[in-house]
This record gives C-alpha cells, sequence and structure tokens, in this order.
C-alpha cells in the first residue's frame, strides 16, 4: 500500500472521518468563545495523542485548526468580540451587518468565503509542497542554519510594533531552549544540579503555560466583559450560485493573498485578513461602505484568514519550519510521534503528508455544512458563563503538562511560562517570536553543528556556499530594512488603522 493509498484509507475509515467530525466541531467550538484559541485547544489535546495512531492524531489537531480559524467569526459577528484574532477585520463588517437585521447573511458569507478560501488554499498546498521539498532536499546543514536564521529575524522584523522587543522575544526563547543536552558534545548544560532539566524545557508545558493558562488568567481579570448579542433569525444561511459568483474575483483575490501571507513566517492570519481587507477596499465601487457592513468586507477577511492555513503548512512540510505558533506545534507532535518534518517526511513517511494534506480538505469541507446547519445552537456557546468554563480548562491544563511524563516538575515549568507569558505581555513584548525561537532555536544549534563537524570546524561554507550566502544576504537586508525603513508589518498596521477608523465604534486590531 503506498502512501496515498494509506492516506486515503485512514481518512475515509469510520474512525478517521470521526475524528474529523470530534476536531472540527472542537475547534468550532473553541474558536468561537472570546479568548480561547486553537493553539490553547491543540496544545491540550496534544498528549491525548501518545501512543495513538500518528495519521489519526494529526488528523485531529489539523481539523481543530480548521474549525478554530472558522469558528471565530461567529462572535465577532453577533457579539462584535472575535473568537479569534483572525476574526478581528470580520467584526468590522459582520457586526455591523448583523445589526441591520442580516445576521444570517453576514455568517453564510463568512461561511462561504472561510470555505472558498480553506479550498484554494488546499489547492497551493498540494502544488507547491513537493517542489519546494525538492528543493529543501539539496540543502547542506549550512543552508538549513542559515534559513533558520532569515526565518527568525523576518519573524522578529514583523513580530510586533516594537522591533527590539520582538528581538528580545525570539532571542529569550533561544535561550530558554538552551538548557538540557547540548548537541554538539552530548554534555548536560545549565541544569543546576536538576535530574529534570536533563531534557531541558519540554515544548508541551511551555506552550500550555504561556498560551493557556495565561490567556486563562487574564480571562479571570476580565471575566465580567460581555457583548451586545445579536439572535439569528429563522432565514437560511445557505447562499446561491449568483451570490458566490458576485464575490468570485474578491474570494479569489483574498485566498491568494491569504495564501502568500501564510507562506511567510511569523505573520499570522490577522494580518492575512488585514491585507486582504485593505487591497479589497482599495478595489471596491463602494468603498465608503467598509466598517458599515459591506459584503466585500466580510468575504475578504474570512477567505483570506482561511486560506492562511494551507500557506502556513506548506514550509513546515516542505522544509520544517513553523510560521506561527500553530506550526510549532503541528511541529511538536510530528517530533513527538518519531517523524522528521521537512523533505525527508515525503521519502520516509509519505502517508503523513498525504494525510494532513487530506485532512485539511475534509475538515474544511465538514466546516462548511457544521457551522450552516448548526450556527443557531452555536452561537449560543458565547453564553456560558468563564467562571464555569475557566476552571475546567485550567484542570485539563494540568493534566496536559503532568501526563507528558508523569512528573509534576512539567506542572511548575508550566505555571512559570505562564508567570513569563503575563510580564512579557505586561510589557507589550510578542509572544510568537518567543516560542518560535524556542523551536528553531534548537534546529539552528543543531544544523550548525553538524556543518561545523563535517567542514572540520570551519564557517567559511556559510559564505562559500551559493544558497546559505543568499538566505544570510537575505536576512541581513530585512533587519537593515525594518531597522532603517518601515517594516512590513507597521504598513499593513497602519493601512488596517485607516480602515478601521472608518468603521463605527473605532475598533483597531
Amino acid at each position: 500500500m503506498n502512501g496515498l493509498e494509506e492516506a486515503l484509507h485512514v481518512l475515509l475509515s469510520p474512525s478517521g472521518f470521526g475524528v474529523i467530525m470530534v476536531g472540527t466541531f472542537l475547534g468550532i467550538t473553541v474558536g468561537a468563545v472570546p479568548g480561547l484559541t486553537g493553539t490553547m485547544l491543540i496544545a491540550l489535546v496534544l498528549p491525548l495523542t501518545y501512543g495513538a495512531d500518528p495519521l489519526l492524531s494529526m488528523t485531529l489537531l489539523i481539523s481543530i485548526y480548521v474549525g478554530a480559524v472558522s469558528g471565530g467569526m461567529i462572535t465577532a459577528t453577533l457579539l462584535r468580540m472575535p473568537g479569534t484574532p483572525a476574526s478581528i477585520i470580520t467584526t468590522l463588517d459582520g457586526y455591523p451587518m448583523a445589526r441591520s437585521g442580516e445576521p444570517e447573511r453576514a455568517l453564510g458569507l463568512g461561511v462561504m468565503a472561510s470555505t472558498v478560501g480553506g479550498g484554494i488554499s488546499w489547492g497551493f498546498l498540494v502544488l507547491l509542497t513537493g517542489p519546494i521539498a525538492v528543493l529543501s532536499s539539496h540543502f547542506g546543514f549550512f543552508e538549513y542554519f542559515s534559513l533558520v536564521m532569515m526565518a527568525l529575524v523576518l519573524i522578529a522584523s514583523v513580530g510586533g510594533s516594537s522591533l527590539r522587543k520582538a528581538l528580545f522575544s525570539g532571542f529569550l526563547g533561544v535561550f530558554f531552549a538552551m538548557p538540557g543536552i547540548n548537541v554538539a558534545t552530548g554534555q548536560t548544560r545549565w541544569t543546576f544540579g536538576f535530574t529534570e532539566m536533563n531534557d531541558g524545557f519540554q515544548l508541551l508545558p511551555v506552550l500550555i503555560g504561556l498560551f493557556a493558562v495565561n490567556q486563562i488568567l487574564a480571562d479571570i481579570v476580565r471575566i465580567e466583559d460581555k457583548g451586545e448579542p445579536v439572535s439569528i433569525g429563522e432565514k437560511s444561511l445557505w447562499l446561491g450560485p449568483k451570490q458566490w459568483l458576485a464575490h468570485g474575483v474578491n474570494l479569489l483575490r483574498s485566498s491568494v493573498i491569504g495564501t502568500w501571507i501564510g507562506m511567510l513566517p511569523g505573520i499570522g492570519a490577522n494580518i492575512g485578513s488585514v491585507t486582504a481587507y485593505t487591497v479589497a477596499k482599495g478595489f471596491s465601487r463602494q468603498p465608503d461602505k467598509f466598517g458599515h457592513g459591506s459584503e466585500e468586507g466580510i468575504v475578504a477577511s474570512e477567505a483570506a484568514n482561511n486560506a492562511t492555513i494551507g500557506g502556513s503548512l506548506i514550509p513546515l512540510i516542505a522544509m520544517g519550519l513553523p510560521g506561527s505558533v500553530v506550526e510549532a506545534v503541528l511541529l511538536g507532535a510530528l517530533v513527538i510521534h518519531g517523524l522528521q518534518p521537512g523533505p525527508r517526511l515525503f521519502s520516509e513517511s509519505p502517508s503523513m503528508v498525504y494525510t494532513i494534506m487530506g485532512a485539511m480538505l475534509l475538515a474544511n469541507v465538514v466546516m462548511a455544512f457544521m457551522m450552516i446547519c448548526s450556527m443557531r445552537w452555536l452561537a449560543k456557546i458565547a453564553s456560558v458563563p468563564k467562571p464555569f468554563l475557566l476552571p475546567v480548562i485550567l484542570v485539563f491544563c494540568v493534566i496536559g503538562s503532568y501526563a507528558l511524563s508523569n512528573r509534576f516538575f512539567d506542572v511548575w515549568v508550566m505555571l512559570a511560562f505562564a508567570v513569563l507569558g503575563m510580564t512579557l505581555e505586561q510589557y507589550k513584548i510578542p509572544l510568537a517570536p518567543f516560542i518560535i525561537g524556542f523551536v528553531l532555536g534548537p534546529i539552528a544549534e543543531k544544523n550548525l553543528s553538524l556543518g561545523l563537524q563535517a567542514s572540520e570546524g570551519s564557517f567559511l561554507p556559510l559564505v562559500t556556499r551559493p544558497l546559505s550566502l543568499i538566505f544570510l544576504v537575505l536576512a541581513m537586508l530585512i533587519l537593515l530594512f525594518s531597522l532603517f525603513g518601515s517594516s512590513v508589518k507597521d504598513r499593513w498596521l497602519n493601512r488596517a488603522e485607516l480602515v478601521t477608523d472608518s468603521g463605527k465604534g473605532g475598533w483597531k486590531p
């Protein structure tokens, strides 16, 4: 049985399809609750996949990812409280349209755009991942080191409003990845006499602490915050072919933008939706309607943020480079199951590659039908009292961290990183560069160490090998551009502020 046949056998089996249904539903549910994120849910579910079939495990995680990005638009439209950061821009037009008596149409447009955006990005995932993996298969140790350096600089340059804070966050993540085994010598370092530190800080407790427990503590502070709900009527959420065709150009353009931005490390779905929204307004015949209930605005935002899913999976599968926090968790999931992301994944486990691709497509279709058929029930999720919800989530956080190695040390690590996350956010230091640095730092160190061993300690191959030199030059140019010019993210955010200033309520991402 070849890789494709094995993937189809798993995905189309009752257990495989059931996993997709459950994962997508859980993702939509968590995405629809303001304050909860897909990253949190994936981090909590990851311990449950230990010992399970790797193909089914990744199917579950990918389904959660797809559902969570889509689910955020429900409360963004009905409560003006985006369930996820990716849905912030949807709030600008979804909520005004819902308040004007058309919540069904606003939600229908969002589901339609999400489905098309995810489908188009899936096409790019299938077409581009293989060629990029073939290209990256020619990379040596020095090329991978230089590529990681370029990714770290790019992530830092778009990781926050302050380059210095983003760089600090990224290097802090690298620093916390240092304790444990030195990949160059095989000796332990920075363990401070604690045997539990011999393996370093594990990814899972770090993730749960930074993004789950940290968020729970923040939600406790804002536990009384409530939106102004808009109820859904009896009108159908289904849209006819004419309505699809009327937004065809916007759907295609926004999906391509979202896919392209998803491929860039560290940018994310929220920037994808901002960019597509800004471009759509520039091409619109009714730009003044944006921010006041524009159908084009809803379509652009939702198509782009769902398209970033396929785009972000391309570098993860082809090169083993996570482009965002979610991809970092998925990278950890692959490693936990004994797989090496990157070019080797195609040769060593082609069934996993096809499973990830197939799971994204099927989860996208299931998401569309699930949201259309159960939207009225899903809309009630936002009314779940947080005093009942947050303690349950906190218990799962503790269980998930403890289950990693059956030791309380990991629970203390989780709590310590929760405090660290709160401290960083208090000083407006972004967390995304931290976790990307935490994941990519050991990869860079390992490849540099192996490269130096192969070159007998010479650093010259970093600049004498063409691809390595290109990556280093690009990293330097990106850093200089970020230091002395307007960074890419600054320009996008400035445009976003101009767009949002024209909307009612003055909502700013």
